[in-house]
């Protein structure tokens, strides 16, 4: 039972991904003596299959209406928390943090924020589903099983690749990738994030060395935008890892390296 001084963590999924995968996270995370949740985004149903039938709820959700869901979850907790985000949950923990509402964020294959210049190929194809067609900005779209496999699963096997599909995946806004990819040439875009304030919270930033969807240099590019902060700023590689590295059978790895850098910031 967790007790009174528990730290909240708030796990923050990313697009195509419902947060229930989370759950291995939390457990892991409650053993450690932290109080843990998965709030879903705006629109998400409490269990895959209902997200799945439900998909048009989805439809035109976008990076601000999705931090400020999470902005109203946290305010929720009783203190401030640490935030843990993958993939897009990864750009809004950032957010998160820059604005003073999380303690420390980990953010394991950020999607891109605002200055990220890096476009890899591999990256624009596994944007493919959602930016082919300028309309899939206001619709909710699923992924097949072909595109998980190179956009999530292509450090596994075809067989797990197929299992995490089949378990986790649920339709996705179109709308923050859509936002993500035209931040550089927006003035207002709402995935910036203020990378030089020096009086906010520890971040981490994970990267898989074969992720297709976030590339390492992606990732990095992210990194090395808070370089005129003052604040701690560390960049850890996964080589071996691609997208899935959240909920494929080596996701303890990444949780347990997460755990032992906030016991490194004593949080």
């Amino acid at each position: 039972m967790s007790t009174p001084t528990s730290t909240p963590v708030v796990f923050i999924h990313g697009l195509w991904i419902h947060s229930s995968a989370w759950l291995p996270w939390q457990n892991v995370f409650r053993e450690a003596g932290y109080e843990p949740s998965a709030p879903g985004w705006p629109g998400d149903k409490a269990t895959v299959a209902e997200t799945r039938a439900n998909a048009a709820e989805l439809a035109g959700v976008g990076i601000e209406q999705i931090t400020a869901s999470y902005s109203r979850a946290i305010a929720a907790l009783t203190a401030k928390p640490i935030v843990i985000g993958h993939s897009f949950g990864g750009l809004i923990a950032q957010k998160l943090l820059a604005s003073g509402e999380a303690r420390a964020a980990i953010a394991i294959d950020p999607a891109q924020i605002k200055g990220v210049k890096p476009l890899p190929f591999a990256q624009i194809r596994s944007g493919l589903p959602v930016l082919k067609n300028p309309a899939n900005r206001n619709r909710a779209v699923s992924l097949t099983s072909k595109q998980f496999r190179y956009g999530f699963g292509n450090a596994i096997s075809e067989t797990e690749s197929n299992s995490l599909y089949s378990e986790w995946t649920i339709p996705g806004p179109g709308r923050p990738l859509s936002e993500a990819s035209a931040a550089n040439f927006s003035k207002s875009s709402p995935a910036a994030v203020d990378t030089i304030r020096s009086d906010r919270g520890p971040l981490l930033i994970i990267a898989g060395g074969k992720d297709h969807t976030v590339p390492e240099v992606v990732a990095k590019a992210a990194f090395r935008l808070y370089a005129g902060s003052r604040a701690v700023t560390d960049f850890r590689v996964f080589p071996d890892r691609g997208h899935s590295l959240v909920l494929d059978s080596g996701w303890r790895a990444v949780a347990d390296a997460s755990l032992s850098w906030l016991a490194s910031q004593s949080l």
